[in-house]
């Protein structure tokens, strides 16, 4: 298990960005992005501890963010109500999407970084075309009845969680829209790597795994704490375990399959760890909790040079 998951501390980054709303790597993980209350989004190499630019223009707290498929552009959202788009090397806003009625929650991009989706607690997804020049979005999902607060894509597909409880997955081949009831307000969402499940982290303390077509529930993940704010949770790298930061400062880990909880990292956080985010390929995690960023490693891990 030393080997299998990231349960020792590699390094440490003091963001200087008051409390870190959210942290994730970049599609390769070798960069990161944290996003601050003090209204700034940060470029790092976390494996190096290395701040490489501050990205500042957001009017308030900046609560999520994202990087394009080739590292060229950022795209960040946050409680000003604005969806922005960057040029990673000059720090410059290329767009300013504006049109959620309320602050912006999360925000993504599609598969190839053409389209930017964005859910608010107005209850919309709103899909951006980063390469037209209009101000208007494409496309407006209003079917949620509350604050959207997670979105995860495919290449022809869209989930989105609400507060209203439900789980909602839109087939852009058909057009079709698929729900499922979780009964709790639905805070975080992901595919699983082979694309046939997802995972849904929910505020009465669980995490379940539903079948995505069918949305049979085939696992159930409890034992951290998770009632009142929005906790992020994610599978490891092989998608062998179930990982989410809780409200008691506890990193949990959970067996995917047995649904066992296997191992925690007890005071990962002095407050809650309310942000996660795995490296793609290795066995490496990084995590948020008020104003720090931590990267754990394996215990087998050996640092080059």
């Amino acid at each position: 298990m030393g080997e299998k998951l990231p349960l020792k501390l590699h390094k440490t980054l003091e963001c200087k960005q008051g409390a870190v709303r959210s942290v994730s790597f970049n599609g390769d993980g070798n960069y990161c992005l944290t996003c601050g209350s003090d209204k700034s989004l940060k470029l790092w190499n976390p494996h190096r501890n290395l701040l490489l630019k501050t990205y500042t223009a957001h009017g308030y707290d900046v609560l999520d963010a994202r990087a394009s498929l080739d590292n060229s552009q950022l795209v960040s959202c946050g409680a000003d109500k604005a969806v922005m788009l960057w040029d990673v090397a000059t720090g410059q806003t290329l767009r300013r999407f504006r049109g959620h009625a309320g602050k912006v929650d999360c925000v993504c991009f599609n598969e190839d970084s053409s389209v930017v989706l964005s859910g608010s607690i107005d209850a919309t997804v709103r899909i951006w075309d980063c390469r037209s020049k209009k101000f208007d979005p494409i496309q407006i999902l209003d079917e949620a009845k509350d604050a959207v607060s997670s979105i995860a894509v495919s290449d022809f597909e869209i989930l989105t969680a609400s507060v209203d409880g439900y789980v909602r997955r839109y087939d852009l081949r058909n057009g079709r829209l698929h729900t499922d009831c979780i009964g709790h307000p639905a805070t975080c969402i992901n595919f699983t790597k082979d694309g046939q499940c997802t995972l849904v982290s929910s505020l009465d303390n669980r995490i379940r795994l539903l079948d995505k077509d069918s949305g049979e529930l085939l696992g159930e993940y409890a034992g951290h704490h998770n009632g009142q704010y929005r906790v992020a949770s994610c599978m490891n790298n092989d998608d062998s375990h179930v990982v989410s930061g809780s409200e008691d400062g506890t990193i949990y880990f959970w067996d995917l399959v047995e649904g066992s909880m296997v191992t925690t990292i007890e005071k990962a956080g002095k407050d809650t760890v309310h942000s996660l985010s795995f490296h793609p390929k290795e066995v490496c995690l990084l995590s948020a909790s008020e104003g720090m960023v931590k990267l754990w490693r394996s215990h087998a891990y050996e640092e080059d040079g």
